[in-house]
């Protein structure tokens, strides 16, 4: 029977109880473990030798920190080079800086988004608001995709809706969005209207070279004489000779009554060889010379050839733009011949009918705006040539 007092071995898997242990340093140290229960004492018995170690791994490496950069902590002080450049170190001034500079970019990323530049945007004015033309009237261009109806409302027409409005269709609005409204000079009573519907006015200088007492015949007269050669003008002078000869040839009372008396018309190249063979004794004329040429190709059009002299002479020749400019005419020819269709002075505003209801507003290329609840333009746009006559 077993008793707790007989000595039992005892054995493990490890079969030791020593253990060799490799420390980082390199030395051994053996250890021998021994399992005593009471009197005898029990061991475990030595058979092999089971020794652990472990490789020696490098220590890891640190990260360097990155050095900060001056540049790094001046650019988000400085976004725009103003303070290393003029040596401020002030923080607040720096932070304002920062947040202007955010504003105006994304200003100019909205801007960008409807205009190509800053430059067509800022040119603006040279065509939106209110215009003098030269031929004695006020042009008015606004931007206004969503509006329906525009026109222009104030104290020159009683604040009304309709009485300077925009015209129908692209007369008076486009696809992209524009108003185009025109204002006519008002004719003062007992002046009669311009001979000439394109007549223009100089708004600035008292006189000009219109007013030099020369007709419109006189100036188109010369303008004719110097611009046409003798018998260059025979068409524009007569422009139903050609019409008339021909009806008379065919329906005429020398032509034929009926239809079966109605010769076969030759073709085009038969007709043109008669007419050269009739015409080849012709004096010399200043006239361009033509010649049709066929390269005898099937289903060609005939080419047409013109005398080099005469198509180089022509293209010489320069539009009589100098005898145009003769027609116009002064301010002072302007203010007694007509009322400004706007006078200086003239309170207005732009009305706007939209899907959510009528809308006022001031232009936003406005010359001149009275502020308020009820903000108003001015037209001061004649007040240069006004004044100079009061």
């Amino acid at each position: 029977m077993l008793s707790l007092t007989d000595s039992i071995p005892i054995s493990s898997h490890l079969n030791d109880t020593r253990f060799n242990f490799l420390s980082q340093s390199g030395s051994r140290n053996l250890r021998q473990v021994t399992l005593v229960c009471s009197r005898p004492r029990v061991s475990f018995p030595q058979r092999n030798i089971c020794r652990c170690s472990t490789t020696e791994q490098p220590p890891p490496q640190r990260r360097k920190q990155r050095p900060a950069k001056q540049s790094d902590e001046e650019k988000g002080i400085d976004p725009v080079g103003f303070l290393t450049k003029y040596g401020i170190t002030h923080k607040a001034f720096a932070q304002f800086l920062r947040e202007r500079y955010k504003s105006l970019k994304d200003l100019k990323d909205e801007i960008l988004t409807r205009h190509f530049s800053l430059k067509e945007m800022s040119t603006g004015y040279e065509l939106l608001g209110m215009h003098r033309n030269v031929q004695h009237r006020v042009d008015f261009l606004e931007w206004a995709p969503g509006a329906r109806y525009c026109a222009l409302v104030g104290d020159f027409n009683g604040w009304s809706t309709t009485d300077n409005c925009a015209r129908e269709g692209h007369f008076g609005h486009d696809d992209c969005g524009y108003w185009f409204i025109i204002l006519e000079d008002k004719l003062r009573q007992g002046e009669e209207p311009d001979k000439l519907y394109f007549q223009q006015y100089n708004y600035v200088d008292d006189y000009d070279k219109g007013d030099t007492g020369n007709t419109i015949e006189e100036i188109f007269k010369k303008a004719n004489d110097e611009y046409w050669e003798p018998g260059e003008d025979r068409f524009i002078k007569s422009r139903y000779e050609v019409a008339a000869k021909l009806y008379e040839e065919m329906f005429g009372p020398n032509g034929p009554q009926t239809e079966e008396e109605l010769e076969e018309m030759p073709d085009a190249v038969t007709r043109y060889k008669a007419w050269k063979e009739q015409h080849k004794n012709d004096p010399a004329s200043n006239l361009p010379s033509y010649d049709v040429i066929d390269n005898g190709k099937e289903y060609d059009i005939f080419n047409i050839i013109g005398d080099p002299e005469s198509f180089q002479k022509f293209r010489m020749k320069q539009p009589p733009i100098a005898y145009w400019l003769e027609t116009k005419k002064g301010r002072k020819a302007w203010l007694q011949k007509y009322m400004p269709g706007l006078p200086h002075g003239s309170k207005y505003r732009v009305y706007f009918n939209t899907p959510n209801g009528p809308l006022e507003r001031v232009p936003a290329w406005a010359t001149y705006v009275i502020p308020g609840k009820q903000a108003l333009l001015i037209g001061i746009y004649t007040l240069h040539f006004i004044s100079i006559t009061g």
